[in-house]
């Protein structure tokens, strides 16, 4: 198979060292359960190479983390170095959260890239894309025993990544080059991304579903209630249905 679009090694071990320092710079907070050095390690590894080594099984491929040592070695010595820097790496936050932004829309790209590659079809695709780009934090979570992030309000990791996407295999369908099709799914993605942490954007709650109307059938009216009104042979049609707003 031959990659309809191949990242340059220096830029997708970047993304992985970034990614590997916020998972060590996660870690190193995480009070409940104290983690040692090897720890620490782990879940930069996770964080780092967890979108890719997923994306890679997907596809059936052997994962790029284990086709030279430098993945492997980039992960482990970046989450070393947020650990050990976490102070300065914190007051650096914005930028962290930018380059977090730019991170996900890579992996994105390469993920959705490599599965149109594959000869999978454009829903699939998209699916790839997006797992490849958060599905690190979704196994750092279940590894820390935490609620898993992504599926929570305020979350639009998936939804960045996904509009990336999906732009991607727009663009590609109207014969824009793989280059320029991959650079607009990261813009979009880090715009998304950016814009919902700036604005607090999030997905309606489940909760707030059970706000809307339900129709409920008012028994009383074909029973007790309605006999004694002597309306109950009557309401049998629509007035039987009432509608119910739960607070």
């Amino acid at each position: 198979m031959t990659p309809l679009f191949v990242i340059p090694l220096w830029l997708d071990l970047t993304a992985v060292a970034i990614g590997a320092v916020q998972g060590a710079m996660f870690a190193a907070r995480f009070r409940e359960n104290r983690l040692d050095l090897l720890g620490v390690a782990i879940i930069g590894l996770v964080i780092g190479l967890g979108g890719g080594l997923a994306r890679d099984i997907l596809i059936n491929q052997v994962p790029a983390a284990l086709s030279t040592n430098w993945y492997l070695l980039t992960a482990t010595g970046a989450a070393f170095v947020g650990m050990l820097l976490l102070r300065v790496f914190t007051r650096m936050n914005a930028i962290i959260i930018t380059l977090d932004a730019l991170t996900i829309g890579m992996f994105a790209a390469i993920g959705c890239a490599k599965a149109v590659a594959a000869g999978l079809p454009e829903v699939p695709a998209v699916f790839v894309g997006v797992i490849s780009a958060v599905g690190g934090s979704v196994v750092r979570d279940m590894m820390l025993n935490l609620p898993i992030a992504l599926m929570h309000v305020g979350s639009l990791y998936a939804v960045a990544a996904g509009a990336g996407t999906i732009f991607m295999l727009a663009a590609m369908h109207l014969e824009m080059p793989i280059v320029w099709a991959a650079v607009g799914c990261v813009l979009i993605t880090t715009m998304v991304r950016l814009l919902s942490v700036r604005f607090g954007w999030s997905l309606p709650e489940q909760r707030a579903l059970s706000s809307w109307a339900t129709w409920r059938r008012r028994d009383s009216d074909a029973s007790g209630a309605g006999s004694a009104l002597g309306t109950g042979p009557r309401d049998s049609g629509w007035r039987r249905w009432l509608p119910r707003i739960r607070r």
